[in-house]
């Protein structure tokens, strides 16, 4: 019997590898012509406090054939009628917005044009600045219930521009995006350039899971991987995907994990594609999490 390549996991779309102790399912937000029209759907993503002491509001339409305005509400909860302190829209197909940080109850509310809608959870904000998933997480138990490890999470390098030799991210993560390519050129693919941006949302999320114990493309304080791809300063674009996995010791192991399921690889050998940001982190002796995020710029 092989051994289990470790754990892979996603949001949108799910496929499952060829072995039952391995699920697997990888997120994407593609743009118009990249999806089944019954899979569009609009989301909005609980309010949160910045390091800035702002409320931030977002919402994003997903799997969505065609453009349409979508417009996302920040409101207060009230005796009443609930006011709208700030609203904002877009047709680029996620829309945020930030409002200056009063004490309250907050929720959102996103629709687009064609009658799809969402409305988050209601939260009470206390305007205290919230905790940086990328800064240094502060040491938790990992997913194993038996370990005890207080080390944060590793590696701690984590660049946000291009080094002294043109790269980003660390030796192991560049590994990953060289194995990456060497698939991509099997498929008549051009190789994915890595960017900082990306790199820092990709290494963000796969420290804030090592560190809190979690395994989600959804963040304990309910972003999606758009939140934090565009809270990384990444603009523009057009199509975008994430993959993660958790448990492969190696760039090698994991490549081999997400290239033996279909959800995965279909974002890998994507030839729309055209930035990556590999990012990789553990707590103490914990799993190694993995996260890729792409785009198509």
């Amino acid at each position: 019997m092989r051994r289990p390549l470790g754990v892979l996991a996603g949001l949108v779309s799910l496929a499952a590898l060829g072995t039952p102790t391995t699920p697997a399912n990888a997120a994407t937000a593609a743009a118009a012509g990249s999806e089944a029209a019954g899979r569009c759907r609009v989301t909005v993503a609980t309010p949160r406090v910045n390091d800035t002491a702002q409320i931030v509001a977002s919402a994003a339409r997903q799997g969505c054939l065609t453009d349409a305005l979508l417009r996302v509400r920040l409101k207060r909860a009230v005796p009443g009628t609930d006011p709208v302190v700030k609203s904002g829209s877009t047709r680029s197909g996620s829309v945020a917005l930030t409002f200056p940080c009063a004490p309250g109850v907050y929720y959102a509310v996103a629709t687009d044009h064609r009658g799809r809608g969402a409305t988050s959870r209601a939260v009470r904000l206390t305007c205290a600045p919230a905790p940086t998933p990328t800064a240094s997480p502060k040491p938790t138990p990992t997913a194993t219930p038996t370990a005890t490890s207080t080390a944060t999470a590793t590696p701690a390098p984590q660049p946000t521009a291009t080094g002294p030799a043109g790269t980003v991210g660390t030796a192991e993560e560049n590994e990953v995006l060289r194995l990456v390519n060497a698939e991509r050129a099997k498929g008549g693919c051009q190789p994915l350039k890595h960017d900082a941006q990306l790199r820092a949302a990709a290494y963000g999320h796969s420290a804030d899971m090592a560190a809190k114990g979690y395994f989600n493309h959804t963040s304990k304080d309910g972003r999606s991987f758009m939140d934090r791809i565009r809270a990384a300063g990444f603009t523009g674009g057009t199509a975008f995907a994430e993959n993660i996995a958790r448990g492969q010791a190696t760039p090698a192991a994991v490549m081999n994990s997400w290239m033996n399921s279909s959800g995965h690889r279909a974002n890998i050998m994507n030839c729309r594609y055209t930035v990556i940001g590999v990012g990789a982190a553990r707590n103490g002796q914990g799993p190694v999490h993995w996260t890729q995020d792409f785009a198509a710029r």
